[in-house]
């Protein structure tokens, strides 16, 4: 009746949030899960955190980076459905119910994503982010990954069958890994809760690099198009890039314009704090 979760956290230094987002983890009241922490040796007092955590699988090691740390917690997750999590973010109260769920929904899916809110460093909800069907040629070429990470949950098979994130990317990785999922043929279903808290604050990477990201987001893009592989290298290509970006998000901004998405990102149950608890389908 009840699923094994895994969760995955990669973590480093960021003693000022991993708190919160163990304890999202914790408030799901779901009876059959576990949560590894995969620390890279923080300094700032994370690892005293774990110590206390007798609850947690963790390590705290040197490691290559949040790619390398990720692949650490997915070869030893044991759960039948496995989440990513950065230390950063937190869940919403019945995620874990909704995705249970969802999964047994769509038997034959092996990723689901739902929608989250943009919380600053404190905790604070300022906004909705309601999210698109699942669609191949917007994911292939739209200018920012539309599948939430701290939203999204796979099967464990996916796993088994040898899709671990690849470790030359550290800004776009999880870009790169669903668009290879997407290219193998995996089966990638959205559900309409919001799932998960993403938290937007000056220390995080898509706020701190935005151009290494788009960088990376750029080259991944490239390299799995059909169209723009047949092009040479240079001026060409990223101007073809360009260009079918267009269609990709004028599709995107339409699907969420005709649902009304847009009309209530900025209104929500609660714009305070994500930690009250919600009954399943509140949101």
């Amino acid at each position: 009746m009840w699923p094994r979760i895994s969760v995955v956290t990669p973590s480093l230094n960021q003693g000022a949030f991993i708190e919160d987002a163990v304890l999202s983890v914790l408030r799901q009241e779901y009876p059959n899960f576990e949560h590894i922490i995969v620390d890279g040796s923080s300094t700032d007092g994370t690892v005293d955190f774990l110590r206390r955590s007798p609850h947690l699988r963790w390590t705290s090691e040197r490691d290559k980076g949040q790619s390398n740390a990720l692949n650490k917690g997915l070869r030893m997750a044991t759960g039948h459905i496995v989440g990513w999590l950065n230390s950063d973010d937190r869940y919403r109260p019945g995620c874990f119910e909704k995705i249970v769920q969802a999964f047994r929904r769509f038997p034959d899916t092996d990723v689901i994503y739902g929608d989250y809110t943009y919380v600053n460093e404190h905790g604070c909800v300022f906004q909705n982010c309601r999210e698109i069907e699942f669609s191949h040629f917007i994911l292939r070429y739209n200018h920012v990954l539309y599948i939430p990470t701290t939203a999204t949950f796979f099967r464990r098979r996916v796993v088994d069958e040898g899709n671990l994130i690849d470790e030359r990317f550290d800004y776009a990785m999880d870009y790169e890994f669903f668009l290879r999922l997407a290219e193998k043929g995996y089966r990638f279903k959205h559900v309409p809760y919001l799932l998960a808290d993403y938290r937007w604050h000056p220390r995080s990477k898509s706020s701190s690099q935005p151009g290494k990201q788009r960088q990376e987001h750029d080259q991944i893009a490239q390299t799995y198009s059909p169209i723009l592989r047949r092009l040479p290298e240079g001026w060409w290509k990223k101007c073809a890039l360009q260009v079918l970006r267009i269609p990709a998000k004028v599709l995107r901004y339409s699907e969420k314009l005709l649902k009304g998405y847009y009309f209530e990102q900025f209104r929500s149950p609660s714009l305070s704090t994500a930690g009250q608890r919600r009954k399943p389908g509140q949101e």
